[in-house]
């Protein structure tokens, strides 16, 4: 399947109306947080089957389309990329990881980061063996770190690197990992952005899914310095009497 090919396929698939509704969900205007982005208006089940259709598009070729503007490009390059990691060894595990790393910048929606960064880059860090062969990766000065270290980096990072740094910690937190979860939550509690305190929020809840003591011994050191967004969701599965414990803990 050639590039041309999926491009041509995506464009059949346009909605004019479907575009605009997207580019006002996902905050397009300017000053917003996906200014510039542009909407085709392909919903994700027909980008999931172009991404099958053409899983066996080159790094070259996902590279191109990652630099695109275009919203559904970059979503369906990043499809194409999970599948590629899936089926990958581990010398192209680590290849992947180190593409995906040299394309932060272009990883810069909150779906784009929530479908790829435990997926690919959390699932890579998760396995011991490859971990200790976290190389440079690409020739990016910026990521010239070993293991996990490289989370942290990119937490201090600009705001889709921190929300990949957050969501990356799924992948330990699915196998009652939470180290590294709760370090980068508590270096984030002072963050500005509205979608690093959801982030946060919801993997401190993923914690308390799996151990809630652990997560309430988070909470009880750090509710009142939380942000409100962050703390309503790490609290929304707690019975109410407990919601509203940690809720007045800020008044």
């Amino acid at each position: 399947m050639s590039l041309n090919k999926f491009k041509k396929e995506m464009h059949k698939l346009r909605d004019g109306k479907k575009a605009k509704l997207l580019s006002g969900f996902f905050k397009t205007g300017k000053g917003q947080y996906g200014e510039g982005d542009i909407f085709l208006g392909i919903m994700v089940p027909k980008q999931r089957e172009a991404a099958a259709n053409h899983k066996d598009l080159s790094l070259n070729d996902l590279q191109i389309l990652l630099n695109s503007r275009i919203h559904e490009y970059r979503l369906t390059a990043l499809f194409i990329l999970l599948h590629k990691y899936q089926k990958a060894d581990k010398e192209e595990k680590r290849k992947i990881a180190g593409f995906y790393l040299k394309n932060t910048k272009n990883i810069n929606n909150w779906d784009l980061v929530d479908l790829s960064a435990p997926n690919i880059l959390g699932e890579y860090l998760l396995d011991q063996k490859i971990q200790k062969d976290f190389r440079v990766l690409g020739n990016a000065k910026h990521f010239r770190h070993k293991d996990r270290k490289i989370l942290y980096k990119l937490s201090r990072g600009h705001l889709w690197e921190k929300r990949i740094a957050v969501l990356a910690t799924f992948a330990f937190i699915r196998k009652n990992k939470f180290k590294d979860a709760l370090n980068i939550a508590e270096t984030l509690l002072k963050d500005r952005h509205d979608l690093i305190h959801k982030a946060v929020g919801w993997m401190l809840r993923e914690i308390g899914k799996r151990n809630q003591q652990i997560e309430e011994k988070f909470l009880a050191r750090h509710c009142r310095a939380m942000p409100r967004t962050m703390l309503r969701y790490a609290i929304e599965k707690f019975p109410e009497k407990k919601r509203k414990f940690y809720l007045n803990c800020k008044a």
